[in-house]
């Protein structure tokens, strides 16, 4: 008669190897969850507890860090952006990586790989090293990114711009370059100015014609005692985008001129659009043309609503292709490129609509997960493309900003015929255009808060009140009826929309002259 199941004798060797392989499999998952746990368990105790004091407080750097960009987008940019605190954080994780990875082979060893048959010890190495190669390809992707990002911001935000903003708005300058083989230096083909509400981060779009003549400088301004009369010439060569050029050539010739300034052509065209415009120019940031290609591969590319074809090529060489019209067209790099900056069929006022279309869907379609995924890549094209006077210091306030204005929409000016006549422009003309655009940008800002600060009314509750005193309040005071809501409409500068939106705010109707459309050439397309 054989013994019962629970009296028959267990195998020792086997349930020895079971032990092993649990023990083994519990201290890597202990050494994977928090570092040094597996040593504190049955190996060195002192550097267990060395190594979870370092963890907690690595992890309690990262909470910090999260709180902070909950608090304050800007101010964790800011903390970021501090070329000692990206060091630190290279160092944090090179140690780290090392000292986790030296954590894991040793909870390897005190499993005591050696005692397990053959295909365990197998099966035990291959995850041990697995787990070595994630930690490690995980945290040099990010010394990888800091490092990106250090020698980016070094490289890009060089400073000597002002942060102090005038009436409430910081002003851009933004400047698509191209220095092509048939120009003499580098000529700014887009020239735009982003007046943006430091409170809302509502923006106004301005742009100027890169053929614009008899522009003006600041009395202060070097370029004013050479061009007294404004920029001009008689062959018509001194355009709005030959100012960098001919400033850089004049500081070059006599280093008495904008001595001290890092780019004296940025610094001339600065001064050339402040003149124009009357805005305060706070900082510049010029793309290179050449290479923005490569910054929308690393955003994914961009999607825009096309009204109508566009060449690839064309002028002197031959047409390639095409980009069609359509709702929903993505581009990428090399398509968004020539979008913005195709001329064959198109005069200069068409290709700045074109351009701002494209700038507008790279501000609203760079959304964080891809800039977080793809941050080297773009850290490194921005490192490649783009030049500006932005110091580190004001990187995270502008960050702000830019978020604020994604959830508003975009008004775009261009100063093109009938407004103005490139070949003989009315500066004032441009300027009071300016001011209407503004003071109807701050009244939808305003009747926001109104609609705002009414809603939140409504909510609240109530208090008893007699009968009769809402009827004397509303005789009594002067303005308390409230201006109709301003329904949310997207804003492309059309006429009629920001005439009616200003309307409904009760601000004067603008004289200023009619300016474009951006929906006539492309659009930003929706999301989803």
């Amino acid at each position: 008669m054989s013994p019962p199941a629970s009296a028959r004798a267990v195998d020792p060797d086997r349930a020895a190897e079971a032990v092993r392989v649990r023990r083994g499999v519990g201290l890597l998952l202990l050494s994977a969850i928090a570092p040094g746990s597996a040593q504190l368990a049955v190996g060195h105790r002192r550097v267990g507890r060395l190594a979870l004091r370092i963890w907690g407080a690595v992890l309690g750097l990262g909470l910090l860090l999260a709180l902070i960009g909950l608090l304050s987008w800007s101010a964790l940019v800011t903390v970021v952006a501090n070329p000692l605190v990206l060091a630190l954080l290279v160092v944090v994780l090179v140690g780290g990586a090392l000292g986790w990875i030296v954590l894991f082979i040793d909870a390897w060893r005190l499993s005591y790989p050696p005692g397990m048959d053959r295909r365990h010890r197998q099966v035990f190495a291959a995850v041990t090293l697995a787990l070595v190669v994630l930690v490690g390809s995980s945290y040099g992707l990010g010394a990888r990114a800091a490092v990106s990002s250090t020698r980016t911001l070094g490289a890009v935000f060089t400073g000597g711009g002002s942060a102090r903003a005038t009436d409430g708005r910081v002003n851009v300058l933004l400047l698509g370059a191209d220095a092509g083989q048939s120009r003499v230096g580098l000529r700014p083909d887009s020239i735009t100015v982003a007046s943006v509400d430091v409170r809302t981060g509502r923006t106004v779009l301005f742009s100027l014609p890169r053929n614009l003549e008899d522009v003006p400088f600041p009395e202060d301004s070097p370029m004013h005692e050479r061009y007294p009369d404004g920029f001009s010439c008689p062959d018509h060569s001194c355009l709005l985008n030959a100012v960098y050029t001919t400033a850089t050539q004049a500081a070059e010739q006599d280093p008495k001129v904008y001595k001290g300034v890092a780019d004296p052509g940025a610094q001339a065209t600065k001064e050339a659009v402040e003149a124009t415009t009357g805005l305060t120019i706070n900082y510049y940031a010029m793309v290179d043309m050449a290479g923005f290609s490569g910054l929308v591969d690393a955003l994914g590319g961009i999607t825009l609503d096309i009204t109508r074809d566009v060449p690839i090529g064309g002028g002197s060489s031959p047409i390639l292709g095409w980009i069609r019209a359509g709702q929903g067209v993505h581009l990428d790099g090399y398509h968004a490129l020539w979008f913005a900056r195709s001329r064959e069929g198109s005069n200069d006022f068409e290709r700045m609509q074109r351009q701002k279309c494209v700038m507008a869907a790279v501000l609203h379609q760079a959304d964080p997960v891809t800039m977080v995924a793809k941050f080297d890549e773009l850290a490194t094209a921005g490192g490649r493309i783009v030049v500006t006077d932005v110091p580190r210091s004001d990187v995270g306030r502008l960050s702000d900003l830019a978020l604020k204005s994604r959830a508003l929409p975009i008004t775009s000016v261009s100063f093109v015929p009938p407004l103005v006549y490139p070949g003989n422009p009315k500066f004032d003309v441009v300027r009071t255009t300016v001011k209407d655009h503004i003071r109807t940008a701050e009244d939808l800002d305003r009747q926001a808060q109104r609609d705002h600060t009414s809603a939140a009314a409504s909510t609240a509750p109530r208090t008893t009140a007699p009968a009769a005193a809402p009827v004397a309040a509303a005789s009594t005071a002067p303005n308390s009826t409230a201006p109709a809501p301003v329904a949310p409409t997207r804003t492309s500068g059309a006429p009629e929309q920001t005439k009616a939106a200003a309307a409904k705010a009760g601000a004067p109707a603008s004289t200023a002259p009619e300016t474009d459309d951006l929906d006539v050439i492309c659009r930003v397309a929706s999301a989803g």
